[in-house]
């Protein structure tokens, strides 16, 4: 069974994008869904507005390592589980963009609690930032970009 909420972004403030659905299929760790709701329309309030203005929608799945790697595997063919993926759909008579976080909620866990003050809720939330940011077509290939997108993404966690 999954546990799905869906919630209309038009009429908030400076939000531009349709909607925001947040999946969770995993069950390892139990999740604050009204928290996690809370960090998400944070996150993307602190986003640029040019950006939201083209989405249509974003999906944030909830996953647990075996997930991830199954995903992770059919889409980059790499098996292995991992933190977040980001996949965009653009459509190509509107331009609008449809996106999917696949967040790994058992690797934010374990990677929380390795962080010394950190903790998994924080970990959780720069996963999505950080798919948030790569949604945003920005791209962590070389260390300066990488950099970079660290910078932007703990700005955006200290704003949400």
């Amino acid at each position: 069974m999954t546990d799905w909420h869906s919630w209309d972004m038009k009429g908030k403030k400076d939000a531009k994008m349709a909607r925001l659905i947040l999946q969770n299929r995993q069950k390892k760790h139990p999740v604050d869904r009204v928290a996690l709701r809370r960090t998400l329309v944070r996150l993307v309030a602190c986003l640029p507005l040019r950006e939201k203005a083209m989405w249509k929608s974003v999906t944030v799945l909830l996953v647990d390592d075996r997930e991830s790697g199954r995903i992770h595997g059919a889409t980059f063919g790499d098996p292995a589980p991992t933190d977040v993926i980001t996949l965009r759909y653009r459509d190509l008579d509107t331009e609008a963009i449809d996106g999917e976080l696949i967040v790994n909620v058992e690797c934010a866990h374990r990677e929380g609690e390795r962080r010394a003050g950190w903790g998994f809720e924080r970990e959780l939330a720069l996963y999505f930032a950080h798919g948030l940011d790569h949604l945003c077509g920005n791209d962590d290939d070389t260390p300066a970009s990488r950099r970079h997108m660290r910078q932007r993404e703990l700005r955006w966690l200290r704003h949400a």
